[in-house]
């Protein structure tokens, strides 16, 4: 009997077995990687869901913040705030376009060749929704390469989301006034996206300049009007138009000459 060819045949067995069990071990702890990290996909899924508001609730909350800025309950920075997390984080971007009919907006609108073309959508009044809102909205639709041309805003506070197309976005803070300029100050100069959102407020970001990288392109803006005025003269509400491309003053200021609409959309419109 051979027995070195016996043991050479049980060691072999012995192999075999050893790398089975590893390939089944392994095969195992992939299994239940895979698997726990499915399951942590849909609980984190579901959670992100779950902080998600319906369109009745959310509307109810741009409402109430609306109605608080208004009534200084709230300072204008804070609805920013408050109001870039609710368009961003509070409601997915396919529900606020159910909430405005966008599908009808998209198919009707009427471009402009030079500027934006600004479209009332009609918001629920009943069933549980707001009967009078705090706040006024509108859709501005935009051809490739055209703009909301740069303009600061008097005693309010503004908001944008975009719902289709890019958009190259710029704000300024407003430093002051002075006769015939604006001091400003860069603060953002980013593209956006749809569900991406920025706001404005007479103390940060006030003026603001969108040009439409895409076509067609669709932006959501909501506004509260008549906010007090904290910067001494009186004001009246409403929009600047300023040409960005001023003097640079250094430290990164820039002296942007207060111009008419019709001269803001011959040059950026």
């Amino acid at each position: 009997m051979n027995s070195s060819g016996t043991n050479s045949h049980s060691k072999k067995e012995l192999s075999d077995d050893k790398i089975l069990r590893r390939d089944f071990t392994s095969n195992s702890i992939k299994t239940i990687l895979s698997i726990s990290l499915l399951e942590h996909l849909c609980a984190t899924d579901l959670l992100a869901n779950k902080d998600k508001y319906t369109a009745k609730k959310w509307l109810h909350a741009v409402h109430e913040i609306g109605r608080s800025v208004k009534e200084t309950k709230i300072p204008q920075t804070q609805w920013q705030k408050e109001v870039e997390e609710l368009f961003q984080n509070k409601i997915e971007l396919n529900e606020l376009l159910k909430l405005i009919n966008f599908d009808q907006i998209e198919k009707s609108a009427k471009f402009v060749d030079n500027g934006a073309r600004s479209i009332r959508p009609k918001l629920p009044r009943s069933n549980g929704f707001p009967e009078r809102l705090a706040f006024g909205s509108q859709v501005f639709a935009l051809k490739k390469g055209r703009s909301v041309v740069p303009h600061g805003h008097n005693n309010m506070a503004t908001a944008f989301i975009v719902l289709k197309g890019n958009f190259h976005g710029r704000h300024y803070d407003r430093i002051s006034d002075e006769k015939e300029h604006m001091i400003i100050r860069p603060t953002i100069d980013d593209r956006f996206g749809p569900g991406q959102t920025s706001s404005v407020s007479d103390d940060k970001d006030n003026v603001h300049w969108f040009k439409a990288e895409d076509e067609p392109a669709f932006i959501f803006n909501i506004h509260v009007l008549g906010l007090p005025n904290k910067k001494g003269a009186p004001r009246r509400t409403g929009r600047l138009y300023i040409d960005p491309e001023g003097e640079k003053l250094g430290n990164g200021l820039i002296r942007a000459p207060f111009i008419d609409s019709k001269k803001a959309h011959q040059k950026y419109g």
